[in-house]
């Protein structure tokens, strides 16, 4: 009997321990964020420039990392070469923090960063580096498995407070593509 009993209960653990792999201890989650990527994009910017009133026109490039569901990091390079009188030319390159939230196919975002702008003044007369804050905020369509997203818009107010002749206070706003790299 008591033999019987102990290949029972030795079954019993047997079967236990083999299926034990099988049990989860969690609940299926019932929403998730974006996982951490990084993304790669293309776009086109308008800015009004602060320095000459004029509506300056270039490309942008920029890269978006997220590092945790919410929270990322963005770094854009933008050249204002086009539309531009007696060849004033502006750019920045910037990076800084990035929050983004995703609902459905739509992530607005906020963000901060930070770097130098370089400008070219009229005539070949100078040029000049300066420190650039740019807040922002901005939409992207995430098409359907999130590897490629549409930036609907992009808008930053810059602020050069060094700048030569005052503080600068361009603006303006950036549309385009980007993919996702990993």
């Amino acid at each position: 009997m008591k033999r019987i009993a102990f290949i029972k209960l030795l079954l019993m653990g047997l079967l236990f321990f083999t299926g034990i792999h099988h049990l989860q201890a969690q609940a299926a989650p019932t929403a998730t964020g974006p996982n951490p990527y990084l993304a790669v994009g293309v776009g086109g910017s308008i800015f009004q420039s602060d320095y000459g009133q004029l509506h300056l026109i270039g490309p942008t490039v920029w890269v978006d990392a997220n590092i945790h569901r919410y929270v990322g990091l963005e770094a854009e390079g933008r050249l204002l070469n086009y539309n531009t009188r007696n060849d004033l030319k502006q750019s920045t390159y910037l990076i800084g923090p990035r929050l983004s939230y995703k609902r459905g196919h739509l992530a607005p975002y906020v963000k901060m960063p930070v770097g130098i702008g370089l400008m070219k003044f009229p005539y070949n007369y100078a040029t000049g580096k300066y420190f650039v804050m740019a807040p922002g905020a901005g939409l992207d369509y995430w098409m359907k498995d999130g590897a490629v997203r549409i930036r609907l818009i992009d808008a930053e107010y810059q602020v050069w407070p060094q700048f030569s002749f005052g503080v600068n206070k361009p603006y303006g706003a950036t549309v385009g593509i980007s993919f996702r790299v990993f």
